[in-house]
C-alpha cells in the first residue's frame, strides 16, 4: 500500500471523528441550554407562587429579570423569551423522574440520561400546541426521525395527528401521544386525506392525472414525507401484461417496515367501484408474480378528490386488509374544516 493511498485513508478516518466529535458537541450545547432554559422556568414558576397578586407580579417579574440579565448577558433574555422558559417548564413539568434527573445534573453526582433531544426552537412550537397527547406526538416523532424544525411545523399545519387518529379508537389514541406512529399493520401507514399542498395545485383547477402524476414525481422527497415512514420509490407507470393487454400502475412504492409493495393509483374526482377493483387486480398481480417468500401482502391505495364511504364498504370484502381509498386535498385545510376533523376523533 502506497504512503499516499494510507494517508488518504487516515485522514478520512480523522476527518469522520472529528465529524462525529462536532455533531457530539453542539448536541450537547444544545441539550445543556434546553436543561437551563427548563431550570430558569422553574425559578420564575417558583418565584411567582410568592406574589400575592400573580399575574401582576409575574409581569414586573419578567420584566426586571429580563432587564437585568440582558445587561449582564447581552441580547437572549427579553420577556417573551422568559416566558417562553416559564411555558416551557409548566408544559413539561410532568415527570418526577425528570425533576430527580435535573437534580442530578446540577449537583454533577451522576450522569443523567438525556430527557430533552430537540432543540429549543422545536420546544418553542411546541409548547404552542395546547393538547398535551398532541403535542408528545410531534415531539416523540421529531426525535424519531430527526424531523427539521420545518418538517415538524409542515407536519403539523397538515393535522398528521388529527388525521392519523381519525382512523383509531381511543387506545389508539393514547398510544399515538405515549409512542407515537408505531406500523405494524397495512391500515398503520393508511391517512384520510392525503394532504398534497406541496404540490402547488389549487383545489379547484382542472388538472390530468398525468399532471397530477408528474408534479408528485417532481417533488417527490415530501410526497414520502405525507406517505410515511418505511417508504423508498419503486416506479412509475408500471407496466404489467397479461393475455396480451397492457395496464399502468401509477406510483410503485416499497414501505420497509411492513415489508411489503405498496400501489398507488390516482383519479381525478369522484371514486368509482371499477377504480377499487382495478387495484385489486393490481394487488393480485403483485402478490402472485412479483411478491417474494419473506415478503407480506402488497398493499393499495386508490387517491382520489371525493369518495362515498359507502361505496367501499360495498365494493371491498369486510375482512379488507389490502386495498384502501383515500382523500387527496391539494391546499391545507382550514382551521374550520380542522376543527370539523377534531370534533369528529
Amino acid at each position: 500500500m502506497s504512503e499516499n493511498l494510507q494517508n488518504n485513508t487516515l485522514f478520512t478516518q480523522v476527518v469522520d471523528l472529528l465529524q462525529q466529535s462536532k455533531q457530539q458537541v453542539v448536541r450537547t450545547i444544545n441539550q445543556t441550554m434546553v436543561y437551563t432554559y427548563y431550570e430558569i422556568g422553574r425559578m420564575i414558576v417558583k418565584e411567582e407562587q410568592n406574589g400575592k397578586d400573580r399575574a401582576e407580579y409575574g409581569k414586573q417579574l419578567l420584566k426586571g429579570l429580563s432587564k437585568q440579565l440582558n445587561n449582564e448577558f447581552g441580547k437572549g433574555f427579553s420577556v417573551d423569551n422568559l416566558e417562553n422558559m416559564r411555558r416551557f417548564y409548566l408544559s413539561y413539568a410532568i415527570s418526577e423522574t425528570l425533576s430527580r434527573k435535573l437534580d442530578l445534573i446540577n449537583n454533577k453526582s451522576e450522569t443523567a440520561s438525556p430527557i430533552f433531544k430537540l432543540s429549543w426552537s422545536h420546544y418553542i412550537f411546541l409548547i404552542r400546541i395546547d393538547d398535551a397527547n398532541e403535542r408528545n406526538f410531534y415531539q416523540i416523532e421529531s426525535g424519531k426521525y430527526n424531523w427539521s424544525l420545518r418538517k415538524l411545523k409542515r407536519q403539523y399545519d397538515s393535522a398528521l395527528y388529527t388525521r392519523l387518529a381519525l382512523s383509531r379508537d381511543k387506545e389508539g389514541i393514547l398510544k399515538l401521544s405515549e409512542k407515537g406512529q408505531i406500523i405494524e399493520k397495512p391500515k398503520d401507514i393508511i391517512k384520510d386525506p392525503y394532504i398534497l399542498e406541496f404540490l402547488g395545485l389549487p383545489e379547484l383547477h382542472q388538472y390530468s392525472e398525468s399532471e397530477l402524476e408528474e408534479e408528485i414525481i417532481n417533488k417527490l422527497e415530501h410526497f414520502l414525507l405525507e406517505l410515511g415512514h418505511g417508504f423508498t420509490f419503486v416506479a412509475r407507470q408500471k407496466r404489467i401484461t397479461f393475455d396480451d393487454k397492457h395496464f399502468r400502475i401509477d406510483l410503485v412504492f416499497y414501505n420497509r417496515i411492513l415489508k411489503c409493495f405498496v400501489l398507488i393509483d390516482l383519479k381525478i374526482g369522484e371514486l368509482k367501484h371499477q377504480d377499487l377493483g382495478q387495484m385489486q387486480m393490481y394487488v393480485n398481480y403483485y402478490d402472485r408474480e412479483m411478491r417474494l417468500e419473506d415478503e407480506n401482502n402488497t398493499i393499495g391505495i386508490v387517491l382520489c378528490q371525493n369518495k362515498s364511504d359507502l361505496v367501499v364498504e360495498y365494493t371491498l370484502p369486510e375482512n379488507n386488509e389490502q386495498i384502501f381509498a383515500s382523500k387527496y386535498k391539494t391546499v391545507l385545510p382550514s382551521k374550520e374544516d380542522l376543527l370539523k376533523l377534531i370534533e369528529q376523533i
